[in-house]
């Protein structure tokens, strides 16, 4: 019984080694390094994210290539027959199909670490080379045209030069800079400085300059001198930041919560005092104000992220449990049905998941985000789904 499981998972592994090995690198070649190049990232940045870019491949490819190579395995085994040498021998099918359930409850814990623990990682680090490639462009820029303007914004850099990068972690240096922005009144300030260096901080999505020795000019013509002066600038390429939900851990998440929580119990009770007050005061005027539309604004916008950060914890765990279910229908769906060509097997089990399977989670998961739904048992739909076909099919390869 044991050399029996042994070798139907032997045949697994080996299966899906290979077939998530050549799926992956498929995309990262042809779909992830080409897009990059696209972007504007040469080859160094591109190599530098490929090893932070296939752990974000991984939860996606996983539950379809162990789909796959459930059909090939159970597939092959039951168009040599040996399924129903196993049956005439006396063993109960089940024993054949447990080392697949055990391989998909395997990979469903695996996919749910790599998205909760690998994904924030690899992207922290890709928005780390990102950010590195987007100040040499900006320091480019600056060293052959010895200006930067951003009109939409106001802004305009003017340098003399531009210091070399004398290590990785070195800030290079912007000589003679003058720093011209637009005030809220339309007035342009100058601020001009023997030195300045350049940071780009993309979760906040700006530019940080840091200025040394050098004066103030307002528009009236006052001027001011200082040591070291603080400006940050637009970032000239918003990008996504780090603060979505998809690039936080789930320990990060239920922090945000608690404090998005507690933020809205204190606009509540802010709300509250202010209406007293009004009242007690007899100032009814105050009461129609655009206050309290303003608060009861910023309660709806932490309200949006309070219910798109309970979706990303509930689907990030019923996304990874897909693996065994995928396995429960997979399996016997191959033994029932089994044939030598195993990509037919694939594709008329595939087909359903992939018109049925997935709409229904993209559309769960977009009535989770808006509140009409709680994700806690939303993002199970179409788990459930899966399960009910699978106990069918399940019963049809233990019958006999």
């Amino acid at each position: 019984m044991r050399i029996l499981q042994r070798y139907v998972m032997g045949d697994l592994t080996r299966v899906f080694g290979l077939a998530i090995s050549v799926l992956t690198m498929l995309l990262v070649v042809m779909g992830v390094a080409g897009e990059a190049a696209k972007n504007g990232l040469g080859a160094e940045q591109i190599l530098k994210i490929i090893p932070y870019i296939i752990p974000s491949l991984l939860p996606y490819t996983i539950p379809a290539t162990l789909l796959l190579t459930v059909c090939i395995v159970y597939g092959r085994m039951a168009g040599d027959n040996e399924v129903t040498a196993i049956k005439a021998a006396g063993i109960n099918a089940l024993t054949v199909l447990l080392p697949s359930f055990i391989l998909g409850g395997v990979l469903s814990l695996g996919t749910f670490i790599l998205t909760d623990q690998f994904i924030p990682w690899g992207r922290a680090n890709i928005e780390a080379v990102i950010t590195q490639a987007m100040e040499d462009i900006f320091l480019d820029v600056l060293r052959t045209n010895s200006a930067y303007h951003d009109g939409p914004h106001g802004i305009s850099i003017l340098v003399s030069g531009v210091g070399p990068r004398k290590s990785p972690q070195d800030r290079p240096k912007l000589l003679r800079p003058m720093f011209r922005y637009r005030l809220a009144g339309g007035e342009v300030a100058t601020i001009t400085a023997r030195e300045a260096t350049v940071r780009f901080n993309l979760q906040e999505q700006q530019v940080e300059l840091t200025l040394h020795d050098g004066y103030v000019e307002t528009p009236s013509g006052d001027t001011a001198t200082f040591e070291q002066e603080k400006r940050t600038l637009p970032i000239p390429t918003p990008t996504d930041t780090l603060k979505a939900p998809r690039n936080m851990t789930i320990v990060t998440i239920r922090q945000e919560i608690r404090d998005l929580m507690n933020e809205r119990s204190d606009l509540r009770e802010q709300q509250m005092v202010n209406t007293v007050l009004s009242l007690t005061t007899g100032n009814l005027k105050q009461i129609a104000d655009a206050e309290p539309v303003n608060i009861e604004r910023q309660d709806t916008s932490r309200r949006e992220r309070y219910n798109k950060l309970q979706t990303e914890i509930h689907s990030r765990v019923a996304l990874s449990c897909s693996c065994i279910f995928f396995v429960l229908l997979g399996s016997p769906f191959a033994v029932v049905y089994g044939k030598r060509q195993f990509l037919t097997n694939f594709a008329i089990c595939f087909m359903p998941i992939l018109g049925g399977y997935y709409p229904v989670v993209l559309l769960t998961m977009n009535l989770c985000r808006d509140g009409v739904i709680h994700p806690a048992w939303g993002m199970w739909i179409a788990n459930a789904s899966l399960l009910a076909f699978a106990s069918f099919v399940l019963r049809k390869a233990l019958r006999h």
